[in-house]
């Protein structure tokens, strides 16, 4: 029985990148400075999304050597209203997405035994994004799909990571004021 369940994790987790590295590549086509894209289908979702969604990268650093991936959730309630959530889910290598789909994002993985096809996204009746808006970021670079040009952006500290967190949140929002009523946080 216990292998069983290791077994179907396993190949859950499998399935679960496999959709996160046909996301990426999808998005990846844009300009990777301020490529944002509004998602309006995920694979494993039965028709549109209910909610907003978008992903993109942010470059930071003075030649933007490295590029912060990040997925948006708009509130679903009031976003001009309700508080902006910052989300790290921290590395190594570790993806923002487990946030989105395992922890307080709009979506989990509907639990059924494995039969060979995707696995089945529901809604989260219990979301954050019911009463906020929820920034899941790739930080630091190289957790998810974060990375950096150069050997020397890919390092990186507590301090560099906050200051790196910072720049991507006055971006993000001097970018975004223009498209979501968020200005009030761009401070």
């Amino acid at each position: 029985m216990m292998e069983n369940i290791i077994i179907v994790i396993g190949r859950l987790l499998f399935l679960l990148l496999a959709l996160e590295f046909q996301l990426q590549a999808f998005f990846s086509s844009a300009s990777a400075s301020k490529a944002a894209s509004g998602i309006k289908y995920l694979p494993g979702f039965d028709g549109p999304l209910p909610f907003y969604l978008e992903t993109g990268y942010i470059g930071v650093g003075e030649a933007e050597e490295v590029q912060l991936f990040y997925y948006f959730v708009k509130s679903e309630r009031n976003p001009e209203q309700d508080p902006l959530i910052l989300w790290l889910t921290g590395g190594p290598g570790c993806s923002s997405l487990s946030g989105l789909a395992f922890e307080i994002g709009p979506v989990r993985f509907k639990v059924v035994e494995y039969n060979g096809s995707l696995p089945t996204l529901v809604l989260n009746p219990d979301s954050w994004t019911k009463v906020s808006s929820i920034i899941f970021l790739d930080l630091p670079v190289g957790a998810g799909f974060s990375y950096a040009t150069s050997e020397p952006a890919s390092r990186s500290s507590d301090k560099v990571q906050a200051s790196q967190a910072v720049e991507f949140m006055r971006k993000k929002m001097k970018w975004a004021s223009s498209l979501y009523s968020i200005s009030r946080y761009d401070k």
